[in-house]
């Protein structure tokens, strides 16, 4: 709409808005509705069209439309469930099945709010209203104890450092501070049961979102039987397996899969969900190349293998059902060279990450380039990321990724000696203390006598926790024996990693200071959803 209408004219628009049950062919509509009304989230944070489709078709009476004339103005989606009121705060994603309403329950008392926004062309015309109007009918039809929801706070951001979340949504109860959501939520009814943090990604809000729920005065208990269960946190755990892998000389690529499928092997064996390799361990490859091959040319040769590199990988996922992230390999892109790490999923898909920064040694032996973008990937069991060796050594990348969503990041590593390799260690360590995540390191050992820049190899692949009451006495899940071929492995709880950043001892990402420094994506991080 170019122009604000007068305020008679916005009477005439407001009386048009009607609002009925979603319709499948309303999903491009809907889908148009939402990624205006949340444009700064990208594509990556908002429900796809799939999605929406299954969210009509689990509980079609829950979803709505606002519309004037033809053209869908706003929606509302919702879900019934069955919420333990004893168990701490769910994610959006715990909720509503990841955004497909699988977890929808017939039999379950709270209806729960999944998202409700108004096309910002046509704020202002009581919309908004109007949706929550339906939302209450449903409940009252439904014969439902409460409305619950998770509300963002997207005013919070000008206000964080100097207010904590607490005050500043006491602040917006007491109506000394406005919020553009939690004020219309209050308006509506709503009451604040809590705060929690990384409900859903929200710059906006810097993670953080409020308990909401409104009571069903009409609700009458005597005529509902519940004959389900409350929903209880499911329980997350992975397990992942690092490899510590020997360098050593191999005449065949047969033989160098051969020393491969030992890790393989050993991940399935033991029921693992994830499996790492090191930085650049396929340069072992270089032992069957002429010795006196320069590096930069060697490395050259290298990427050439690339394909033969994914289709082995892709074949070891398929048939062991593991997340493998394949170590890292250099790609050719464009004129130059780019060092990429690889993540190899159970359906024979294949994603990467490139290295961001790039060692001084690397640019002057292999002409290496510094690669692009951040990447978040939510698999079916959690959401990971991967960082490079040297990228583990600065903060920014793996804050952003953490508030992008990140739990788990894997940091393939190739180093020679103790202190290069304590570099990577001790930051890692640091990483997860700071962030609240775990990070998973995978890294070479023995030797390479025909390859300069690999004459020996030093690591110690290692799983590193924060350091709270929740997690081991050392921040260490696992460490593997030093400079021998093994593996370390260890069970990873994502639920405690998250309710210790709700209630730990000290909560780094809840107490940020942004008042007085922040920290900005000059590129937005890219959320990849595997199938």
């Amino acid at each position: 709409m170019a122009d604000k209408p007068s305020s008679n004219e916005a009477a005439s628009l407001a009386a048009t808005v009607k609002v009925r049950r979603a319709r499948l062919d309303d999903i491009p509509a809907i889908y148009a509705c939402q990624a205006a009304a949340y444009a700064n989230y990208g594509p990556g944070g908002l429900c796809d069209e799939r999605q929406l489709k299954m969210q009509i078709e689990a509980f079609p009476e829950g979803q709505l439309v606002a519309t004037i004339g033809k053209q869908v103005v706003g929606y509302a989606m919702a879900l019934i469930v069955h919420l333990n009121d004893d168990s701490p705060w769910y994610s959006y994603g715990e909720i509503t099945g990841n955004g497909t309403f699988s977890t929808h329950d017939p039999a379950g008392d709270d209806l729960y709010g999944a998202d409700m926004a108004v096309h910002p062309d046509f704020r202002g015309y009581g919309i908004a209203g109007k949706l929550y109007e339906g939302r209450m009918n449903i409940l009252k039809r439904f014969n439902l104890r409460r409305m619950v929801a998770g509300g963002r706070i997207p005013g919070y951001r000008e206000h964080a450092g100097r207010l904590s979340p607490e005050q500043y949504v006491e602040k917006v109860c007491r109506e000394e501070l406005k919020d553009p959501a939690l004020s219309a939520h209050l308006k509506a009814g709503y009451q604040v049961k809590g705060i929690h943090m990384s409900y859903l990604r929200d710059e906006q809000s810097l993670n953080f979102a409020t308990f909401l729920e409104l009571e069903n005065a009409a609700y009458r208990k005597s005529k509902r039987t519940i004959a389900a269960s409350p929903m209880k946190r499911p329980v997350r755990k992975i397990r992942v397996c690092a490899a510590q892998y020997e360098m050593r000389s191999v005449a065949s690529w047969e033989a160098f899969e051969h020393q491969v499928d030992f890790f393989v092997a050993t991940a399935e064996q033991y029921h693992c969900h994830y499996l790492v390799f090191p930085e650049l361990f396929t340069v072992q490859l270089f032992s069957m190349l002429d010795p006196e091959m320069k590096p930069v040319n060697a490395i050259i040769e290298l990427a050439g293998m690339v394909d033969r590199y994914r289709e082995m990988f892709i074949a070891k996922a398929k048939r062991s059902g593991l997340y493998i992230i394949g170590g890292s390999h250099p790609v050719r892109v464009g004129e130059g060279i780019r060092n990429v790490a690889h993540l190899f999923d159970p359906r024979g898909n294949v994603y990467t990450q490139d290295k961001l920064h790039v060692t001084p040694n690397e640019r002057k032996e292999y002409g290496i380039q510094p690669g692009e973008g951040l990447k978040v990937f939510e698999t079916s069991h959690a959401r990971i990321a991967i960082q490079v060796c040297y990228d583990i050594e600065f903060p920014e990348p793996a804050r952003l990724l953490t508030l992008a969503g990140a739990e788990v990041i894997f940091v393939p590593f190739s180093t020679d000696e103790r202190k290069a390799y304590l570099r990577v260690r001790y930051t890692a360590q640091a990483r997860a203390v700071e962030n609240g995540i775990y990070t998973v390191l995978s890294g070479n050992v023995g030797n390479l006598p025909q390859v300069d820049n690999f004459l020996i190899n030093y690591g110690q692949a290692a799983i590193c926790t924060p350091s709270d009451f929740a997690f081991p006495t050392d921040g260490i899940a696992g460490t593997a024996d030093f400079n021998s071929e093994t593996v370390v492995i260890s069970d990873l709880d994502l639920v405690v990693l998250q309710e210790a950043r709700e209630m730990g001892s000290v909560r780094p990402l809840r107490d940020r200071r942004i008042d007085i420094y922040g920290l900005e994506a000059k590129k937005p991080v890219e959320l990849i959803r595997l199938p």
